[in-house]
């Protein structure tokens, strides 16, 4: 008689064997003795407590970040001055060391010829002084994929007026939610001087399911009206079509409008419709989910950062991290390879480093 295994034992050490199928939580809840789920039962009240209390820390994170936004403004606001050229940066404000200088790598001859030969380009060439950074915002956007995607060759007209992009956070005491803005010179396509998306969030646990709260989520969001002036609206395009009268057989030609793919379509979110058949329920949830991971980009991204957008630097920042994961993940599938035909045998052309693949982007 074996008797290793006491009064207290669960009795689920054995529930899957070395060659079984794993078992699924809901199998294996049914599966344990009913007073060990009783206890399990009373573990999930806790971590369902324990939900609650983090949606609490998020939204005192929301808070955090409302309040380190007024801090940041000012600095965002210098920085729309200088690209928009309202204020010209002192030679101190200018001044920035940078690693790939190749200016410091150069010998002192080498330096004084280069300087030599640019002082008479200059002076066959005409000077140039843009204002500001010229199409600051519309560079960020054509560099960035999930922006460049949205763009379309009508838009850039349009964002070569774009002067600013800043987030608000909603007020204390207010429904959590940022609002995108999007600051614009005065121009000859809509009468708007700001644009304005709204995203809707919400950091509680879901009451069907609260273990799958991991923070706060973006519920919804809503556009703005654009005041387009005649004729200049990108959103939609008038095409011709012929008509056949089935009586008299006369044709007649009539124009309509019809969407057309434009960024601007950004301010004019879909809305997802209990009425919707499933194919186009699926669609329009998923088309809402870019929606929001383009919002959040902008909000935790694009918007800190521009400068390392407009200049690249954040993508290849961007890229590294892309690179990494893959490669943490081409290294466990080699890894399982390995064990397979690993018969504790040495090989030293197995041995031998292979080179790596490099990524195209």
């Amino acid at each position: 008689m074996d008797t290793s295994k006491g009064k207290g034992d669960l009795g689920v050490q054995n529930l899957s064997g070395p060659g079984d199928k794993p078992i699924h939580c809901q199998d294996l809840e049914s599966m344990l003795p009913k007073a060990v789920k009783r206890r399990v039962h009373a573990l999930k009240r806790l971590q369902e407590q324990c939900a609650n209390i983090e949606a609490k820390f998020y939204e005192e994170v929301h808070e955090l970040e409302r309040k380190y936004s007024t801090l940041y403004q000012p600095l965002f606001d210098k920085r729309r001055d200088i690209v928009t050229g309202t204020v010209e940066p002192t030679d101190e404000e200018c001044e920035w060391q940078s690693d790939g200088d190749e200016e410091e790598e150069l010998a002192e001859e080498v330096k004084e010829k280069a300087t030599i030969e640019e002082a008479k380009k200059e002076e066959t060439m005409p000077q140039e002084d843009p204002k500001g950074i010229p199409e600051f915002w519309l560079t960020i956007f054509k560099s960035v994929d999930m922006l460049s995607d949205m763009l379309q060759e009508h838009d850039e007209p349009i964002l070569k007026h774009l002067r600013d992009i800043q987030v608000k956070f909603s007020e204390p005491g207010q429904p959590m939610s940022f609002t995108l803005e999007f600051h614009f010179e005065q121009n000859g396509y809509f009468n708007n001087a700001v644009l304005t998306k709204v995203y809707k969030m919400k950091s509680e646990p879901d009451a069907t399911d609260p273990f799958s709260f991991e923070g706060p989520e973006i519920i919804d969001c809503e556009g703005c009206q654009i005041d387009w002036h005649k004729g200049k609206d990108v959103t939609v395009k008038t095409i011709k079509k012929k008509q056949k009268h089935k009586g008299r057989g006369t044709v007649r030609t009539v124009t309509k409008q019809v969407p057309n793919d434009s960024f601007f379509n950004f301010f004019n979110p879909v809305k997802a419709s209990p009425d919707e058949e499933e194919d186009d329920s699926e669609f329009t949830l998923a088309t809402l989910a870019t929606d929001f991971e383009i919002g959040h980009f902008f909000r935790e991204r694009i918007v800190p950062r521009a400068v390392l957008y407009f200049t690249g630097e954040a993508l290849e920042d961007d890229e590294s991290f892309e690179e990494e994961d893959m490669e943490e993940g081409d290294e466990e599938e080699q890894d399982e390879e390995g064990d397979e035909d690993d018969d504790g045998d040495f090989d030293p052309k197995k041995e031998q480093p292979q080179p790596a693949e490099c990524k195209q982007q």
